[in-house]
């Protein structure tokens, strides 16, 4: 595979200045300059030159980056390091190709009705293999991605996608799609819930696309191209069918967001023919919480409590402040009816890190996991918020695992509870 960047250009560009070392979530727990962005960018300019091998040394050292993109938004030469990993791993895989349960994984986010019949077996049999806690269920036993011990999201009987007719009429004349992302319409389905009874509160009509699937941020960050293309063209070849009857498509997921709006660009811009396509597709997508502070009247109709119902401490998901530059627009739509209690670094990543980090280095998901759970704690707030059902997932597990007794929520839940248990104060 030809590189689509000049890794050499970026080695030069690098005035080893290490302004992203302390900002560098690897770095943070393995302390060792070879995975750090300017250890990155010099091995991948020395494997493009010849002088070093593509074996799978360093093809392991490519998959420790979390893409948390800290190291971009501090570089004084902007040198977008994520960008540059996520090519160094395509590369990897055209190599050595896929662990047998990443391609069974990339396979079944291609069909829906396989994931459907995964799903109800799944949630069938969930009690047999985990045992249920406060924020999730805890695998009894070890298979890849579903470590002993870990916690995991415990599956809806029915999914988000399949428990309501696809459009939905709730008496306005503006209407938006949702694009509910796989982990929110098979787990955490009352945040699909939420946006629901939000946009009902509103009056704008709601248009569920049954057959949309994964955004294609899996395979991408895994370095699976082949399939992160046919899922963007599915999705781009499915939307267009309704893209001109829709105001918008809101995503309630941090990493779903930012994989449409920007990355689905990224990934098809050596097939040029489809960038006009996806061009329509972004200009009416838009992470919810985004959409709804800044195009409808919700902030008016949130509850404006001076007796708040409970304290958040806010997570900031790396795709959301990092790359779309959306933080301050769920705070404000969260602290009208719930106190803000600020962690030490809300944006520091949560150390999700994607599928590769949680399945053969989930190791270091927990480092950065204890790290987060630990501040989350310290901000002494009875609830953790963020936009990011990954982010959701991970942060459970590190909570569960440091003791740590805070519920998790999602801000379209908050914003959805706080409207049906206050209307009146509205």
């Amino acid at each position: 595979m030809k590189t689509e960047f000049n890794f050499a250009e970026y080695a030069d560009a690098c005035v080893k200045c290490a302004k992203c070392v302390p900002d560098c979530t690897i770095h943070s727990v393995s302390r060792d300059e070879t995975t750090s962005p300017r250890g990155f960018i010099h091995l991948m300019a020395n494997m493009q030159d010849g002088s070093l091998m593509l074996d799978k040394n360093l093809k392991k050292i490519f998959e420790t980056c979390f893409l948390c993109a800290n190291c971009v938004t501090v570089c004084p030469s902007k040198i977008p390091t994520d960008l540059l990993i996520e090519n160094a791993r395509a590369q990897s895989v055209e190599k050595y190709g896929l662990a047998w349960f990443k391609r069974a994984v990339f396979f079944l986010l291609k069909r829906r009705s396989l994931q459907n019949v995964a799903a109800k077996f799944a949630f069938i049999f969930k009690s047999c293999g985990f045992a249920k806690t406060q924020n999730g269920m805890r695998a009894r036993f070890s298979i890849p991605m579903m470590k002993r011990g870990r916690l995991l999201p415990s599956i809806a009987e029915k999914s988000f996608l399949n428990a309501y007719p696809e459009r939905m009429n709730f008496g306005g004349e503006r209407t938006a799609a949702i694009f509910i992302g796989c982990l929110a319409n098979y787990a955490y389905t009352s945040v699909g819930d939420s946006l629901l009874y939000i946009l009902k509160t509103l009056k704008i009509n709601a248009f569920i696309p049954k057959d949309q699937l994964c955004c294609g941020a899996p395979s991408y960050f895994t370095g699976d191209t082949k399939s992160t293309k046919w899922l963007i063209k599915y999705n781009v070849e499915y939307f267009e069918l309704f893209i001109d009857s829709i105001e918008a498509i809101l995503i309630p997921e941090a990493t779903c967001s930012n994989m449409i709006i920007n990355d689905w660009l990224h990934v098809m811009r050596d097939e040029p023919e489809w960038i006009e396509r996806i061009k329509r597709i972004v200009n009416k997508s838009f992470i919810a919480s985004q959409w709804l502070h800044d195009k409808t009247d919700l902030l008016s109709l949130t509850p404006n409590l001076s007796q708040k119902i409970a304290s958040v401490t806010y997570h900031d998901p790396c795709h959301a402040k990092k790359t779309l530059g959306v933080f301050k627009e769920p705070r404000a739509l969260v602290a009208k009816s719930y106190e803000i209690k600020e962690m030490s670094a809300p944006s520091q990543c949560c150390g999700f890190g994607g599928v590769t980090i949680q399945s053969e280095r989930f190791a270091l998901a927990q480092a950065v996991g204890k790290n987060k759970a630990a501040m989350i704690a310290n901000a002494n707030a009875a609830i953790v918020s963020a936009e990011c059902s990954a982010c959701r997932m991970q942060i459970c597990d590190a909570l569960e695992s440091y003791g740590a007794k805070q519920t998790f929520m999602h801000p379209l839940e908050l914003v959805a509870q706080a409207l049906k248990e206050y209307k009146t104060d509205a």
